[in-house]
């Protein structure tokens, strides 16, 4: 779903290290993109690290927009984590997503498009 965003340009980020949510905005005929993860009860999923400047995604077109993740253990917890790799011809940005827990909950970032009124 990531790669629909290649060509679009967003007018803001909501969103930050350590929140829950990351929020694409589009204006006009533009969707919106929703990163998010619907907790559940042993289970944590959010941003840990932003490397790059998000106002390079804003106002310009998206050129690469790619999806990785890695799992692994992290004492006691099974743990994935999930780059978002973006770039345009401001710069290139990695948003990473750490998601933990007992190993029976999922770990994984949801995306959802949003489309404006």
């Amino acid at each position: 779903m990531i790669e629909k965003m290649i060509g679009l340009t967003f007018s803001k980020i909501k969103g930050y290290e350590d929140s829950e949510e990351l929020k694409f905005v589009g204006e006009g005929d533009t969707p919106s993109f929703l990163f998010y993860h619907e907790q559940d009860c042993c289970e944590d999923v959010r941003v840990e690290e932003i490397i790059g400047d998000l106002d390079d995604l804003v106002g310009t077109p998206i050129l690469e927009a790619r999806e990785d993740t890695e799992s692994g253990d992290m004492q006691y917890e099974s743990a994935t984590w999930t780059f978002y790799n973006f770039r345009t011809i401001k710069g290139s940005v990695t948003i990473r997503w750490l998601g933990t827990s007992n190993g029976y909950y999922s770990e994984s970032v949801q995306c959802r498009i949003i489309q404006n009124d």
